[in-house]
């Protein structure tokens, strides 16, 4: 296939009008190396990376803590359909009965045949169980548990080694040496924590590089308490998660935030639950009743819990309403959350050799026109 007068992003971060070239299921340099190439216009379209989601809940009426195949199966086909090409679905703070069914589920299907039309999983973002009660927000309290290395171990080979994500309370016990003997096997986020900028700051220097859904869930920054938020921002290894439905920050918040850590280190997620894609009305979340009206999920009590809205509303969202360059919005939803979960030898820019997943969207309000998975147009 050859993709033709598209503005394409490139792996440097910035848009060309050139010609993607793709061969079986990746890209290619040229036209030579393509057999019997079909032609594709791209005239008047963005060309960008397929989107890679790191954390969302679920979508299309099913959550992954349901811990069936067909839940997944649901969620990677909508998932593509909205030009979200990777994803790596969070659990939730769940027994470990609960989690063990959900990570042994998630290894039973990557190991099948791969799916026509489907995003591709990659991996597990185990958001819970070592959370702190004072800030569980949409975690089940009932289930949130102290920081157990043994517990972490026998879920991530049930799920075959998937988990590429852990979320931790720092301040609570246990939690420093769980992040200093396992943070070379899995990426240590901070999130649903109360933590000072102190103790962030030591869980930093142990070995914790990752901020789960920045100021969700956590202390707010002020001026002689920087906590979590001010502690990440002093430390330049740390990626910071950010939700921009409209619903989670502010504006003029995510416009601060990208100035204060650059495109280098922001991940777009969506953080979606399974009203995604669907009308307004009652729905779960992790097995608690969660009311949708409009883009805002809530629990019972008020607490907002997950969004339902999909990464890319996310990013337009982002640059269309709050001002992000189309350029910094597509890095931090392509490239960064590729690089954090380890698979951008594979995806998350348009190079030879790389996974041929490319989205087609309009340069004027960024309409998706066509999804290509795999080299596949779905």
């Amino acid at each position: 296939m050859i993709i033709k007068n598209a503005s394409v992003y490139m792996e440097e971060g910035k848009f060309l009008r050139k010609d993607i070239f793709i061969e079986d299921d990746h890209f290619v340099n040229s036209k030579e190396e393509i057999t019997d190439p079909t032609e594709l216009d791209g005239t008047g379209c963005v060309a960008i990376p397929g989107l890679i989601d790191i954390h969302f809940h679920g979508c299309a009426s099913h959550d992954f803590c349901d811990g069936t195949l067909e839940a997944i199966d649901a969620i990677a086909a909508y998932e593509a359909s909205v030009g979200v090409t990777n994803i790596v679905p969070a659990t939730m703070t769940l027994s470990e009965e609960r989690l063990l069914k959900i990570c042994s589920t998630a290894r039973i299907y990557q190991e099948k045949e791969i799916r026509k039309g489907r995003a591709r999983l990659c991996g597990i973002n185990m958001e819970g169980p070592f959370v702190a009660e004072s800030k569980k927000g949409a975690q089940n309290g009932e289930y949130i548990r102290k920081p157990d290395i043994d517990m972490f171990d026998r879920l991530n080979e049930a799920s075959g080694h998937m988990v590429k994500l852990l979320a931790i309370a720092p301040e609570i016990e246990g939690a420093m040496r769980f992040i200093e003997e396992r943070h070379e096997d899995v990426v240590i986020s901070l999130a649903h924590t109360a933590s000072d900028y102190d103790t962030a700051m030591r869980a930093f220097q142990k070995g914790a590089s990752h901020v789960t859904h920045l100021y969700n869930a956590m202390n707010p920054y002020t001026h002689r308490a920087p906590g979590l938020i001010g502690a990440a921002a002093d430390t330049e290894n740390v990626e910071v998660e950010l939700i921009c439905d409209g619903v989670h920050i502010h504006p003029a918040a995510v416009r601060t935030t990208f100035k204060i850590f650059g495109d280098e280190r922001i991940i777009l997620i969506s953080d979606s639950m399974m009203a995604t894609g669907l009308k307004d009305g009652n729905y779960s979340l992790g097995g608690q009743a969660v009311k949708v009206v409009g883009n805002l999920a809530r629990l019972k009590d008020g607490t907002i819990a997950g969004s339902a809205t999909n990464l890319m509303d996310c990013l337009r969202t982002a640059v269309l309403k709050m001002g992000i360059p189309l350029e910094s919005a597509v890095k931090c939803a392509t490239v960064n959350p590729a690089k954090s979960v380890g698979i951008y030898d594979r995806y998350g820019s348009i190079s030879p050799g790389k996974k041929a997943s490319v989205v087609l969207l309009t340069e004027n309000n960024l309409t998706l026109k066509q999804v290509i998975i795999d080299g596949e147009i779905l």
